[in-house]
């Protein structure tokens, strides 16, 4: 868990590349699950054309469906699952079923860094190369060091105002979830204001001693 900008992404990624375990994102799930020609695709697609978040009960579906495949057995990452505590004990209830046990790992990074982070993003229009304007500024402001000239460019998302809408409705999103699962002493913070490796070393240790 961790807010936008926290760098959850690419620990999951990591976890993957190195644990063998898969990355499971809700989001990339039901894209693909509504392509499929039964009855829940047609359920997905229905939302999808609404423009309507999907109800816990359908997310939890094909959570259950995904992790029953044979690159789960080991264990799985979930990436965006869950949002509601809903969901968190349909979680709970998954989890048994399966017989695995659920480790929480909440990446912890100040608000005023992640505004940082994210309105400080350049990226090259031509050779895709990612800036930070803050953190890994170009040579030559605001223009790439690989293609000379060329000028680095903004996601509109990443201006201030929808910067802070992002973080506050992930406080007002996820603050009960860090509250459940800490009440159930679940919950372990990792300060992610460190380099990613860093990051990444703390948090293979939380689920081997998870697993010990």
């Amino acid at each position: 868990m961790g807010a936008p900008g926290a760098g959850k992404g690419t620990q999951a990624r990591l976890l993957q590349e190195r644990l063998k375990l898969p990355q499971i994102s809700t989001g990339d799930i039901l894209r693909a699950r509504a392509e499929a020609g039964d009855q829940l695709a047609e359920e997905i697609r229905a939302l999808q054309a609404s423009g309507r978040l999907a109800p816990d009960d359908l997310v939890i579906r094909v959570v259950q469906e995904r992790t029953a495949q044979d690159d789960c057995k080991n264990g799985y990452v979930l990436d965006g699952f869950p949002r509601t505590l809903a969901q968190a004990q349909m979680l709970e209830k998954l989890a048994a079923e399966q017989q695995k046990h659920i480790v929480v790992i909440a990446i912890d990074v100040p608000y005023d860094v992640l505004e940082k982070r994210t309105t400080g993003r350049r990226q090259c229009p031509i050779c895709g190369e990612i800036y930070n304007m803050y953190f890994k500024p170009p040579k030559s402001d605001e223009t790439c060091d690989r293609d000379a000239g060329v000028r680095l460019v903004r996601r509109a998302d990443d201006s201030i105002d929808k910067v802070r809408v992002r973080l506050e409705t992930y406080q007002e999103q996820t603050r009960p979830l860090l509250d459940y699962y800490e009440d159930a002493k679940r919950l372990r913070r990792v300060d992610g204001t460190r380099d990613r490796e860093s990051i990444y070393q703390e948090i293979e240790k939380i689920i081997e001693e998870s697993e010990a």
